[in-house]
């Protein structure tokens, strides 16, 4: 009857994929039981989370949420998440129960989002992130303080460089080059210690001339940075000139800032299918007109 009964729980073990993580870190596991509880009360072996539809909402009720191993209720190898549909949400490493090693996080389609390693709360070694549609996004080093350090590299959607920059300990050093999405260079600066060097930095190219426009004393006040922008190059200045991109990594407010607040630059606005529809124009930290959209701001 031992024999018997072993037998049959080796089955269900095989069937619900009990050794999916032993050969992704290269062992054979014994079988186990399924969300196993010992006489402690600690998690042990193979675990299967599914979902109550009333915590975890897009999920219907039974449905996979995530999979991996415990050790005395603690994560270790590779546990994976999943989106509703199915496919796999994330791929990560832990280690007496803390992110430590490779992992990977994809987009709902399947394509890769990023991937890297963590080292308990920070990022360590190489880190790629991909736009969604497949295209590299962001080439960084970090040193295993979790502090980016070597070349850094941008790119635009299309494939081409949009930035390259050497960072030492998370300051810019030495020369950065921004690029257009055709190629051609936008931008040379010179950076010392994570600060510019506006005599000898330039645009290469500018966006776009514009005609006269006068700054509106009683128009919109010129915005803030939002949550969502970064300068995806260097750190924010509350008082000079910035790039900002938003979340899609595309241009959202450039120009000089006072206080926090553009204060002569534009802003880039987008319909909900990304296309860049108006160049908003600000004078003295006021509206003063919309600018003209050139084949190179698309």
């Amino acid at each position: 009857m031992l024999f018997s009964r072993q037998f049959h729980l080796t089955l269900v073990g095989l069937a619900m994929g009990l050794f999916t993580h032993a050969a992704v870190q290269g062992g054979t596991a014994a079988p186990d039981t399924l969300n196993r509880v010992d006489e402690m009360g600690r998690k042990q072996g193979f675990w299967r989370i599914e979902a109550p539809k009333v915590e975890k909402p897009g999920y219907t009720d039974g449905q996979l949420i995530e999979q991996g191993r415990y050790a005395n209720s603690k994560r270790v190898g590779v546990w994976q998440s999943y989106w509703p549909s199915g496919k796999v949400k994330s791929e990560i490493s832990y280690q007496m129960g803390r992110p430590k090693g490779d992992y990977v996080t994809y987009y709902q389609d399947g394509k890769v989002e990023e991937k890297g390693t963590w080292d308990l709360d920070r990022n360590t070694g190489k880190f790629q992130r991909y736009h969604p549609n497949g295209k590299l996004a962001q080439d960084f080093v970090f040193n295993p303080y979790g502090v980016r350090d070597g070349v850094q590299r941008y790119y635009h959607e299309n494939g081409q460089l949009e930035v390259e920059v050497t960072v030492k300990e998370g300051q810019e050093e030495g020369t950065l080059k921004r690029y257009y999405a055709n190629g051609e260079t936008q931008q040379v600066a010179q950076f010392a210690g994570g600060d510019i060097n506006e005599a000898t930095s330039k645009y290469v190219k500018p966006v776009h001339k514009e005609t006269a426009v006068v700054a509106d004393p009683v128009g919109k006040a010129a915005p803030a940075p939002t949550a969502e922008e970064s300068t995806n190059s260097n750190v924010f200045r509350e008082n000079g000139y910035n790039t900002l991109y938003d979340k899609q990594l595309r241009l959202s407010k450039v120009g000089d800032f006072r206080a926090g607040r553009l204060w002569n630059g534009k802003v880039y606005k987008y319909d909900k299918d990304g296309k860049l529809v108006r160049i908003e124009m600000f004078l003295e930290g006021h509206f003063a007109g919309n600018g003209v959209i050139t084949d190179e701001d698309k």
